[in-house]
């Protein structure tokens, strides 16, 4: 039998996360952004049908820095993931890691039962909060 404590994604996820809307530019998105520490935006639903998009500082590095374009005539919807591959808060941290290992992603909206974000979760977070409660426990 396994004893080892399960630490869940709700147990080391962000709750403040930034939302935005996806006609807006990448330079409106970068200066009304307040919780840099997520280092990504939320891309919200443009209607009840639609799916939350994703935009890591990484995306707008590599499509607009890189590429020397403008931020004021590059819109958010342009660099963004569409849809957000969105996290259960109930999920084992341990699953959780390996999802995003094979996918290949470095943070996630965590969404609950209703289908509403409750924060964001990354591989930061699973290693620097969770691990360290794993190892406290045992």
């Amino acid at each position: 039998m396994n004893s080892k404590p399960i630490i869940r994604v709700r147990d080391v996820m962000k709750e403040e996360y930034d939302l935005v809307e996806g006609l807006s530019t990448v330079h409106q998105v970068l200066d009304m952004m307040q919780h840099v520490e997520t280092k990504c935006v939320i891309v919200n639903k443009r209607n009840d049908d639609d799916e939350y998009g994703i935009v890591v500082l990484a995306d707008i590095a590599r499509h607009v820095l890189a590429k020397n374009k403008s931020p004021d005539r590059v819109s958010i919807y342009e660099v963004m993931t569409k849809p957000a591959v969105t996290i259960n808060p109930e999920m084992n941290i341990r699953h959780a890691s390996a999802l995003f290992s094979r996918l290949g992603l470095s943070r996630a909206p965590v969404v609950n039962g209703k289908g509403e974000i409750i924060g964001i979760v990354s591989h930061t977070d699973m290693v620097l909060k969770g691990l360290m409660k794993l190892s406290e426990s045992g």
